[in-house]
């Protein structure tokens, strides 16, 4: 485990300042356009280039396109030089056609993502969609330019450069504020108001692109074109990527399934004021924080070694390894989901109750993200699940578990639609999301053991995880005191809700720790003692 908690530790720092730059970056954003009309409309036009991209490169990058790149490096009399000249020139030529195309058919995009938008909401998204769709290109050449960069183990740039990318989209917000008029209100702004925010958000994609370029030069490499694409090797890597395509496919469709039912929320509810698809991403993005730090350092750490071991046959080693992600990811995520649950409104009013967010708004992303909280656990778990299957090179069976999370996810969301009132509609959704990921964990759950031949530590994992919920509910308790004694007697502004946050986050996480101390949980023993080692130097 100590192997895994500094190999986690080291990327964990790069990833959590680009997930803080990131929500700084949202929040600024946030309070600039709002969570109404304009923020629903610029959150449908900056989604769409990521779902593009996703279905045509990213989904294929870590699972074949690096293997592919490692294996031209070492066979290729070159040392895999043309082949990565190759991949460059194939991914700007097909997403530059693809961002013409995307700008071309943008009113037939937003349709497709979208229930019951007005004719001005649906100009805008249009409008928005059109500067934004243009990142696809830069997207692909970073994406290449990261994954050369990482088969040369030269992480920092790939790292840091999404920092660039969040300071720059910052300093966007802050322009708008600046010499905006419209705020929130998307019938108030201009065709140059949306220039600004379409092609800001644009711009800190190019400049994150420029750096990869900058630092792959500096790692050797020389972009020279090459038309010889039928030495690209696509055969291969579309057999290979066949069945992550399809799963990268059903998690795109899970999410047009979401910006179709919250949009329809909205038109659902006229003119009163509800939670849309502005205030489930905004939920969302938090939600991903603790994750993101703390989960993803710890399956980069693993994967290659759970590889290994099965390339070895050394199964019961797998089992270890698993088990021990499991609880050292838990130690974390079992307290965060539950301080989510108690304290998100406070949260989203501290960071989102400003400009052209109100406070009763910004409540209502808080409230979403409580109902995120409870996916918090088996999400991450689920997660670590899928690492199992990679690690013996296995995409099939993820994507057909996906295929389950996409049904269950789709049927549970429109049912609760056409069932919920509008302003309840984003919790429902957001409800099915923690359903689709408890029952995908599940199933994968028990294709995981068989695969490994003995299970995978459940009694252990439980009982891990079971010493954590009880050491975790006393601080959700403690913080839930806090909450209800601070806005009793103060009500609900961004300063009671920085009150709440000190007061019954602070207590609450510090409870944990002595709980989790007193029941031994060694792995929050484990991460205190490395932080506290690395504090001391």
């Amino acid at each position: 485990m100590s192997r895994m908690l500094r190999a986690s530790a080291i990327m964990a720092a790069g990833t959590m300042v680009s997930r803080l730059t990131g929500f700084v970056r949202t929040a600024v954003l946030a309070s600039a356009i709002g969570v109404a009309a304009l923020g629903n409309a610029y959150n449908i036009a900056y989604i769409i280039p990521l779902i593009l991209f996703d279905l045509l490169i990213g989904g294929l990058l870590s699972s074949v396109v690096v293997p592919m790149i490692v294996r031209a490096q070492r066979e290729d009399a070159d040392g895999g030089r043309a082949y990565e000249q190759r991949l460059m020139t194939l991914a700007t030529l097909v997403l530059l056609a693809i961002a013409i195309l995307g700008v071309l058919c943008a009113p037939l995009l937003i349709e497709l993502l979208t229930t019951d938008l007005s004719p001005r909401e649906a100009e805008v998204a249009t409008t928005l969609a059109r500067f934004i769709l243009p990142q696809i290109a830069f997207f692909g050449i970073g994406a290449i330019a990261g994954a050369i960069l990482n088969t040369r183990d030269r992480f920092a740039a790939p790292m840091w450069a999404p920092v660039l990318n969040n300071i720059v989209v910052i300093g966007v917000g802050v322009l708008y504020h600046l010499v905006s008029a419209a705020g929130g209100n998307v019938d108030a702004a201009t065709d140059a108001d949306l220039a600004l925010l379409g092609l800001g958000t644009t711009a800190g994609i190019v400049a994150q692109s420029i750096v990869l370029m900058i630092s792959v030069h500096r790692a050797g490499f020389r972009f020279v074109p090459r038309l010889d694409l039928r030495n690209a090797r696509l055969g291969e890597m579309g057999k290979a990527g066949m069945w992550t395509l399809a799963f990268v496919g059903l998690n795109q469709l899970s999410y047009i399934v979401t910006t179709n039912l919250a949009t329809g929320a909205t038109a659902k509810a006229g003119k009163v004021d509800v939670a849309g698809l502005a205030s489930y991403s905004y939920a969302f993005q938090l939600f991903q924080l603790p994750y993101g730090i703390i989960a993803v350092s710890v399956i980069t750490a693993m994967l290659p070694r759970m590889s290994r071991y099965a390339h070895e046959g050394e199964y019961a080693a797998i089992r270890e390894e698993f088990a021990s992600g499991v609880r050292l990811v838990s130690s974390v995520i079992v307290p965060c989901g539950l301080l989510l649950m108690v304290l998100g409104p406070a949260a989203t009013v501290l960071i989102f109750a400003h400009g052209s967010i109100s406070v009763q708004q910004a409540v209502s992303i808080g409230n979403v993200l409580q109902v995120f909280g409870l996916a918090l656990v088996p999400f991450s778990i689920y997660q670590l699940l899928l690492r199992v299957f990679y690690a013996f090179g296995d995409t099939r069976t993820p994507a057909l578990i996906a295929g389950g999370n996409f049904l269950v996810y789709a049927v549970t969301s429109y049912v609760l639609y056409l069932t919920l009132p509008p302003r309840l509609i984003v919790m429902g959704l957001t409800a099915a999301y923690a359903l689709a990921y408890a029952v995908g964990g599940t199933v994968a759950w028990r294709l995981a053991s068989r695969r490994v031949g003995g299970g995978l530590g459940g009694r252990l994992v439980a009982a891990g995880l079971s010493r954590m919920y009880v050491a975790a509910i006393p601080a959700a308790i403690v913080a839930l005191a806090a909450l209800w004694a601070t806005t009793e007697w103060a009500g609900v502004t961004p300063l009671t809700s920085a009150v709440i946050l000190v007061a019954g986050g602070g207590l609450g996480g510090a409870l944990y720790l002595v709980a989790s101390h007193r029941l031994r949980i060694t792995e929050v023993s484990s991460i205190i003692a490395l932080v506290a080692g690395r504090a001391g130097r």
